[in-house]
């Protein structure tokens, strides 16, 4: 069974998770490839390709179907590998769509989070709820847009549905809240190689609640993980021990949030009016949900917010709506590339993706750093491919 990827848009992050029983909807309504999508994370989402493989949204068109125009199935890449019958030129163009989709979800995945690190260092905002508050908000109006104009789906919002999904929603807050205030603090490099201490966590907890084992190259594979974690951290010459400790929760939130997911997706799916949740259902509801909870935070911790600084430099405003368009994107871009390849691909391009991005980070922003510093990076980087090549394995 091949493993999936689970985004959290708003962050931007990826988890790594194989053969959740959540997914066997999606992987018999999508020829057994399964359906990802979200990040942070990040910011909009439901775990879609993340953080954590094997989308706990992947009850994909069952009943109803999602009328996306991000392009349908058509032919996966093995079908393109075995031939099939198909005409070259009909090969090429498929060939050529998963490299533009697969170009559209790396592009969008490291966007969001390089625009983050921007909009919170580059223009010192000191108020990173009132960041998720507004990427939130900018989310649910392109959700509504995008169902008003036919393109995509929801399920209705229902009292009945919102009692079952609001506890899980407040780890997703509480994972956006400690992931935007750790990319404050932390380079992006760094903060990627943390994020990695997620899937120990999570493959702790599906031992502990789901019985779950997992083989010894993926604990080798995990075990490299934290190793790189903590000779990165040793060797951060921009340390900082605020960043560190909102990573270190975030971490914990992340994982919290993906092993309470699977359990509440089921008893979900039973308050809907169709009897299934779609991934933008998911989308709408995880963002729906963090507007009240978000100004709430914010009137408690954030109260000062209109007087900073920040909020009065127009191209702030154009940053930071790029950062929730993109949160969004990543949805999106995501699941068309899946359509277009495999987990497989899917999976091994997300963990690729992390090594430009780190990159990107320490250029970019002109982060300070040395030689063993790099090699901990790095380390970290491949320990991450390596443990989604052994998720891959039976």
């Amino acid at each position: 069974m091949g493993t999936r990827s689970i985004w959290l848009p708003s962050t931007g992050q990826e988890l790594e998770d194989a053969e959740s029983p959540l997914l066997e909807d999606s992987k018999s309504t999508t020829g057994g490839k399964g359906l990802n999508g979200t990040s942070t994370g990040a910011q909009n989402g439901v775990m879609l390709s993340p953080t954590t493989a094997g989308s706990p949204g992947g009850n994909h068109r069952r009943g109803h179907g999602i009328r996306s125009g991000i392009g349908s199935r058509g032919s996966s890449y093995e079908d393109l590998e075995a031939g099939d019958g198909e005409k070259p030129s009909k090969q090429a163009r498929s060939r050529n769509t998963a490299f533009v989709s697969g170009l559209a979800y790396c592009v969008s995945s490291c966007g969001m989070i390089l625009l983050n690190k921007t909009v919170l260092s580059g223009y010192g905002l000191k108020a990173g709820i009132s960041l998720m508050f507004y990427q939130n908000v900018i989310s649910v109006i392109l959700v509504y847009l995008f169902k008003l104009t036919g393109t995509i789906t929801t399920e209705p919002v229902s009292w009945r549905l919102i009692k079952v999904w609001f506890p899980v929603n407040c780890l997703f807050v509480g994972m956006l809240v400690t992931s935007t205030y750790s990319l404050k603090f932390m380079n992006v490099a760094m903060v990627t190689i943390l994020k990695n201490v997620t899937n120990l966590i999570t493959a702790c907890g599906e031992i502990y609640f789901f019985n779950k084992h997992h083989n010894s190259k993926v604990w080798g594979s995990l075990g490299l993980m934290l190793i790189s974690a903590i000779s990165g951290g040793i060797t951060d010459l921009s340390f900082d021990a605020v960043g560190y400790a909102w990573q270190i929760l975030n971490c914990f939130c992340t994982s919290a949030y993906s092993l309470r997911l699977r359990k509440v997706m089921d008893l979900a799916k039973q308050r809907t009016v169709s009897g299934n949740l779609n991934e933008f259902s998911m989308v709408l509801l995880n963002n729906l949900l963090s507007i009240p909870l978000g100004l709430a935070l914010i009137l408690i911790f954030e109260s000062d917010v209109l007087s900073m600084p920040a909020l009065k430099i127009p191209m702030f405003w154009v940053v930071a709506t790029m950062s929730g368009v993109l949160g969004l994107a990543i949805s999106f871009t995501s699941m068309w590339f899946l359509h277009q390849t495999s987990p497989t691909t899917h999976s091994l391009v997300g963990s690729l993706n992390k090594i430009p991005l780190s990159l990107a980070g320490i250029v970019l922003f002109e982060v300070p750093t040395s030689a063993p510093n790099m090699m901990s990076i790095f380390f970290g980087l491949f320990a991450g491919v390596m443990f989604a090549r052994a998720k891959m394995m039976p």
